[in-house]
């Protein structure tokens, strides 16, 4: 067991919890977000909410940012270079020549990282079996460096083909590139990922050196600024494909950082469905500038081996979440044809929604749930104390552009951005076969409890469970992020018993790599391994990932076969009699965290208030009941509007509310 502190960097709010070990008390805090300097959001919740004794014995600082991703979606990164195989220069380009937008006639794909005259060639070829086909033209290294000098290039990006196969041609790259005087980043393909897919492996190398200068020198600042505190133990930072690594091995591989901001959730989330013995259990977590869900099965997230940031693929592990810009500062608006619309634009942290008085005008969602009275009284997180009248005004712009009352105008915004959700929440359930309606609600973020009820009511979802720390649940999250490590290697063959020894070889290298990085050493280090598999002639359907015991496969032919197509049956429905082959070996490293639990809070009997809000079943104002979370003791019905530090859950008439064992509030219709 370890006392850890955990920070979740959002759009508007940066989140705080601790774990003391000493004396099992758990801390929460939420400041706003610095969008200019976010490693300052981090150090003011540190100070404000942790003790200086506690900070000094901390054994772990877990983190969760959006720095990468955001570098990518705003595009503020490094000035890319690139170096390829002679033929390949357009790879990045001509992509895969799918249409993310099949029916928009005026729809084009995003541009290129890396512009074409940045995008240079050298001769030289690697064969897809390893073997040297033609040698490197080294002669031409020079004339690239000075080009890219010239040019103000920051970073260089080398990707060759079938480097995944043989790097030596890009180890020699780089070598070239310091002989001739090249002092910026280098990021190699074969570093960066193993795997095959030109593009992709060229798309994620092209991130990789984007966002590396920008995620190093961040972490670098808030690394100096925990060591101001006092804090002595071991700076970690989310994986996007769940799990966590050192700072250190975060600035050397930033592109497994991209969707370090969400995972936290879903890490949480999973512990929830564990502990609670819940089967399958859908997030969302409304923040205040992004919507983020992921579904939970069987107690773990879904993990995919490529991801896609702003119509880019990035292959490295990744947790199936999706996100979209519907949160608590988003802003509504009259479009062109006269509709009103809400987000993806949001207010921020500056200057927020209209109601927290920091001079924004335009109406959020937050300021419609203010005027429905949503939010009680309306005293929120950082002391912000709602201002009604300003929400009011903000609302009454839009309603008079649209010709309606500011009341329709608030509950239009309303069921606006929780259709915005609930849509993203079909892509993972309905559009792959599964019903939402047999599924359990899990909200938080500052604004998940707020729309919970809503949310369910659109899904026609039946039981909600909303967890303890709510507002900050993704920072609770962070402290269960294990240490972990992955590789991976491309190598196709048919699956047999000749293949297996193969497989071990790889397998045993990758392990080697793992080890050769160091970042993680300790005892309780378990290793993981596990094949990708599929049926010869298929090529671009998903792969079936086969876990294994060890770092060695242990097992025949035979039996692999028989857990392939015991996996492929569940997930298609059906199996073929065509021969087996291994596409991929995949290795890691994971030193699991200590185990924490989040004890019930004692009851603390307060008095109850009451407040008119809007009730959307009876779609008319009447009293709520206003209780404090900590005071229920027995269960209670709707309509109630439920208070914390952090969030604010919303529960209509018709649905019930009780305290669980763990200190959730669990919610369903009716009495239970």
């Amino acid at each position: 067991m370890a006392t850890r502190i955990g920070v979740d960097i959002g759009g508007t709010f940066t989140d705080l919890v601790f774990f003391d070990e000493q004396t099992g008390e758990t801390r929460e805090g939420k400041v706003p977000t610095v969008p200019e300097a976010p490693e300052e959001g981090v150090i003011r919740a540190i100070r404000e909410f942790v003790p200086s004794e506690v900070i000094a014995s901390a054994a772990y600082f877990l983190h969760g940012t959006t720095v990468g991703l955001n570098a990518l979606l705003e595009r503020r990164g490094a000035k890319v270079g690139m170096i390829c195989t002679k033929g390949f220069r357009d790879v990045l380009e001509i992509r895969r020549g799918d249409r993310a937008e099949m029916y928009n006639l005026f729809w084009e794909q995003p541009a290129p990282l890396v512009p074409r005259h940045l995008r240079r060639e050298v001769e030289g070829r690697i064969l897809f079996d390893g073997s040297e086909h033609k040698p490197l033209d080294e002669g031409a290294v020079a004339a690239h460096v000075e080009a890219f000098q010239a040019e103000g290039v920051d970073s260089i990006a080398v990707c060759f083909m079938n480097a995944y196969a043989n790097p030596a041609h890009e180890l020699r790259m780089a070598e070239l590139l310091r002989e001739h005087g090249w002092t910026g980043d280098i990021s190699l393909s074969h570093k960066v990922s193993r795997e095959y897919r030109e593009y992709e492996r060229f798309s994620t190398t092209a991130i990789d050196a984007f966002v590396r200068r920008r995620m190093s020198s961040y972490l670098q600042r808030l690394e100096a600024g925990l060591a101001e505190l006092g804090f002595r133990g071991r700076c970690l930072i989310t994986r996007s494909g769940s799990g966590s690594m050192t700072f250190a091995e975060a600035g050397d591989r930033p592109f497994e950082t991209i969707m370090s901001g969400p995972v936290g959730g879903a890490q949480g989330g999973s512990e929830i469905a564990e502990a609670l013995q819940i089967r399958s259990l859908i997030t969302a977590d409304v923040g205040g500038t992004s919507f983020d869900t992921a579904l939970i099965m069987d107690g773990a997230a879904k993990v995919l081996f490529e991801g896609e940031v702003a119509g880019m693929p990035v292959q490295t592990p990744w947790v199936d979440v999706r996100s979209i810009g519907s949160g608590g500062g988003s802003i509504a608006y009259q479009d062109i044809g006269g509709l009103l619309r809400v987000g993806p634009r949001s207010a921020g942290a500056v200057p927020g929604p209209a109601c927290y008085g920091k001079g924004g005008t335009e109406p959020a969602t937050t300021d419609a749930a203010a005027y429905l009275g949503m939010l009680g009284p309306g005293k929120l997180a950082s002391g912000i104390q709602l201002d009604f009248d300003a929400a009011e005004r903000a609302i009454g712009n839009v309603a008079e552009q649209i010709g309606q009352d500011v009341l329709a105008t608030a509950v239009g915004i309303m069921r606006i951005a929780t259709s915005s959700m609930a849509n993203a929440m079909r892509e993972i359930t309905v559009e792959q076969g599964l019903d939402p309606r047999t599924m359990t609600l899990l909200p938080f973020g500052g604004a998940g409890p707020m729309f919970a009820i809503l949310l369910a009511d659109e899904l026609q979802i039946r039981s909600i469970v909303v967890p303890p720390l709510a507002g900050n649940f993704s920072a609770w999250g962070l402290l269960g992020a294990d240490m972990v490590q992955t590789a991976a290697q491309t190598r196709i063959m048919p699956l047999g018993e000749d293949s297996i020894g193969q497989i071990d070889e790889v397998l045993g290298e990758l392990f080697e790599e793992l080890d050769r990085r160091g970042e993680i050493s300790d005892p309780s280090l378990v290793s993981e391994a596990s094949l990708d598999l599929r049926y010869v002639g298929q090529e671009h359907g998903p792969t079936i990932q086969i876990p294994l015991r060890d770092r060695r496969l242990a097992v025949s032919a035979a039996e692999i076969r028989t857990l392939f197509e015991e996996d492929y049956l569940r997930t298609f429905g059906s199996t073929m009699e065509f021969p087996v082959e291994i596409v991929a070996a995949r290795a890691t490293n994971r030193i699991p965290l200590p185990r924490r639990e989040h004890a019930a809070p004692a009851v603390q009997p307060q008095p109850k208030a009451t407040w008119q809000a809007y009730s959307f079943k009876r779609r008319d104002f009447m009293e709520f009941d206003v209780v404090d979370r900590t005071s229920i003791r027995e269960p209670i019905d709707g309509p109630v509007i439920i208070t914390e530090s952090t969030a604010t859950l919303y529960v209509d008439e018709g649905w019930h509310v009780r305290t669980g064992d763990k200190g959730e509030l669990v919610i369903s219709q009716g009495q239970d």
